[in-house]
């Protein structure tokens, strides 16, 4: 009875899974883990070039993208005018010129000194010097200028439509200028650049204010 009993035992297979069936599946499960870390790899290493390629594009197409600064004379309050008549016209006026260095590059802009020119139709009625210096990057350099304006050395044909403006009660007036200097990008990579100033200014004669100031 005892034999009989232990012929028909047999022993359990684990989970129901015969040893080559573990094996088997303990492999899957390698290549599996193995393979999701090769795709980890991967998507890091592609996630890597794109940024490389962005950081790339960004340094060529804005760091590297050197641009003029602009060069203006922004809106002032005239200090003294006195003007003359339709008959016997002329103007004598003066004012602090805002002058205005805006530099939108990634380095600064350092500048030889210059000279803003006033005129009226055409003629140069006074001048400010700008001095040797320099705007930083991504800001504005303020210079303020001390300047005069006189109308004593206009040609006839232009007296005769200053006093067309002055009987309208507006004097028009321009200032052209060059600033000539150098944008230095991360200590080594250089550029010459030139900005051009060349603005147009009304002032009413009555209220000594200025109308607008216009810079192309």
């Amino acid at each position: 009875m005892a034999e009989k009993n232990q012929n028909q035992y047999q022993p359990p297979e684990s989970n129901g899974y015969s040893r080559n069936d573990q094996e088997s599946l303990h492999t899957m499960e390698d290549e599996e883990a193995k393979h999701k870390k090769r795709m980890k790899w991967t998507i890091g290493i592609i996630a890597f070039v794109i940024f490389q390629v962005i950081q790339a594009l960004f340094f060529v197409l804005v760091i590297m993208k050197f641009k003029s600064p602009k060069f203006r004379v922004g809106d002032f309050a005239v200090q003294t005018l006195n003007v003359g008549t339709q008959a016997s016209p002329s103007f004598d006026m003066s004012f602090v010129a805002p002058i205005r260095v805006k530099n939108t590059n990634w380095g600064p802009f350092k500048y030889d000194a210059s000279t803003v020119y006033f005129t009226y139709g055409g003629v140069q009625v006074g001048q400010a010097i700008i001095p040797k210096s320099k705007a930083n990057f991504k800001s504005t350099k303020k210079i303020d200028m001390n300047v005069s304006l006189r109308s004593a050395n206009l040609p006839g044909n232009i007296n005769s439509n200053l006093g067309n403006e002055l009987s309208s009660g507006v004097i028009t007036l321009a200032s052209q200028g060059e600033l000539k200097g150098k944008i230095t990008v991360m200590f080594m990579f250089k550029k010459k650049k030139t900005s051009q100033m060349n603005c147009t200014m009304a002032i009413n004669t009555a209220t000594k204010e200025i109308q607008f100031v216009s810079c192309k």
